[in-house]
């Protein structure tokens, strides 16, 4: 009995450590997640939030794959919880049965548009860290949220041409030309309301093609006036796939 429970743990075992490996050859839908703190979560993980999808994964700090679970991100260790991206992969996932999905969290919380210039650290990490991971797939597509530093008129007038130079930029250094980009507006909750922000991002499919926009209205924060509760990140992340399939539809007609 003794050798019989041993030999049922080792399998056990083994299986376990198997489920953590990407199988060898397989090849991933692969979506870049950055911005600030909110595309890298604040949100309170729950039992959901812990458990892994068989087909999400996520480029961990030291670039290997593992079983994607909250937190994505390790942009602050302490504060660092859930955000839009584990929902979002595990959507695509259910709507793409044939699909396994990679996550590359690369997103740093307090950052303004201007911390993502090419050359730039924080640009030029999301870009190795993508490479990184194309070993594995292909890039699908970008997810940004990033604002909340940048919403004062001033900024909020010369954003789109900064917006529309990053993603030409990502594009143009991931060799993927026409990869949809997905951005969000802020949460509605922010005092002063980010009204004019919010107008202005939503036009961006209107002056970069292959891009969407989603909206956050409606979704609910921590009180603390800056982010997303994880009820609200998973709903944020439901809406980026849904915008992210819409747009590739749209693109294939």
């Amino acid at each position: 009995m003794f050798r019989i429970a041993v030999a049922i743990l080792l399998l056990t075992t083994a299986m376990v450590h198997a489920a953590d490996k990407l199988p060898d050859g397989q090849s991933l839908d692969l979506f870049l997640l950055i911005g600030q703190s909110n595309m890298a979560g604040r949100g309170v993980p729950e039992a959901e939030d812990k458990t892994a999808h068989p087909r999400v994964w996520t480029l961990t700090k030291t670039n290997d794959w593992a079983p994607a679970v909250d937190p994505l991100h390790f942009d602050k260790p302490t504060a660092a919880g859930v955000g839009p991206g584990l929902s979002f992969g595990k959507t695509i996932a259910e709507k793409q049965p044939k699909s396994f999905i990679g996550l590359i969290p690369a997103a740093v919380g307090g950052t303004s548009i201007d911390e993502w210039n090419k050359g730039d650290k924080l640009y030029d990490a999301a870009v190795r860290r993508a490479k990184a991971a194309m070993a594995h797939g292909k890039i699908k597509g970008i997810l940004w949220h990033q604002g909340e530093a940048d919403s004062e008129p001033d900024a909020v007038k010369a954003y789109p041409a900064k917006l529309a130079k990053l993603i030409a930029n990502l594009r143009t250094d991931l060799n993927a030309p026409d990869v949809p980009v997905i951005v969000g507006t802020l949460g509605d909750f922010r005092q002063p309301p980010p009204t004019a922000f919010n107008a202005m991002i939503a036009q961006t499919p209107k002056l970069i093609p292959h891009t969407a926009c989603v909206l956050a209205a409606g979704l609910k924060d921590k009180n603390d006036g800056r982010h997303f509760t994880a009820e609200a990140q998973r709903e944020f992340g439901r809406r980026y796939a849904a915008a992210y399939l819409s747009l590739i539809q749209s693109d294939e007609k």
